[in-house]
C-alpha cells in the first residue's frame, strides 16, 4: 500500500536529487555605514522629482482661476458672478451659525450675492502643478519658423 492518499502518477513518483543552490556573496557595507544599511544604486541617491505647489482662488461656480486679490467689484471671468460673496468666502460654513465660521451679529442672506462683509477673505486652495503652462505651443512654433 502507498504512503499517499491517492494513487495517482505524477511528479512525486520519480526519484530525483536536491541539490542546494549557491550561496551568493553578500557586499560588503560601506565604512561608517550604519548597521544594516544597503546601497541602493551604484550612482548615489536619485533626486526626488517633486511637483510645486501653488495657492489658487477658484470660483465658486464654475470653478475658473481667478486673480488672488478679489475686490468689492470683482466678478468671474467666465460665468459674471460676484466674486465678493458667502459662498466664495474661507469662512463660509453651512453648519455654523449664520453659515459663518466667524462671530457675525446677523445673517447675511442671500449667499451667492455681493455683500460687503468686513470679515470677507477669498477662499484659497493649494493645487500641485502637474505640467507646466502652455499657450499655444504649435502655433508659437509655426509662427518662429517665418520670422524675420
Amino acid at each position: 500500500m502507498s504512503d499517499r492518499k491517492y494513487r495517482l502518477k505524477g511528479y512525486q513518483d520519480n526519484p530525483r536529487e536536491r541539490t542546494p543552490r549557491p550561496a551568493v556573496p553578500r557586499q560588503a557595507p560601506e565604512p561608517g555605514a550604519p548597521a544594516g544599511a544597503r546601497r541602493i544604486s551604484q550612482d548615489g541617491p536619485r533626486t526626488i522629482q517633486m511637483p510645486g505647489f501653488r495657492h489658487v482662488v477658484r470660483c465658486s461656480q464654475c470653478g475658473t482661476v481667478t486673480g488672488e486679490d478679489v475686490g468689492l467689484l470683482s466678478r468671474c471671468g467666465k460665468c459674471g458672478i460676484d466674486l465678493h460673496t458667502c459662498a466664495q468666502c474661507e469662512s463660509f460654513d453651512p453648519a455654523s451659525r449664520f453659515e459663518c465660521a466667524q462671530p457675525l451679529p446677523a445673517r447675511v442672506s442671500p449667499k451667492s450675492e455681493r455683500n460687503s462683509c468686513h470679515l470677507f477673505a477669498p477662499r484659497t486652495t493649494v493645487e500641485r502643478e502637474t505640467t507646466a503652462p502652455r499657450q499655444n505651443d504649435a502655433r508659437k512654433a509655426f509662427d518662429d519658423l517665418f520670422k524675420l
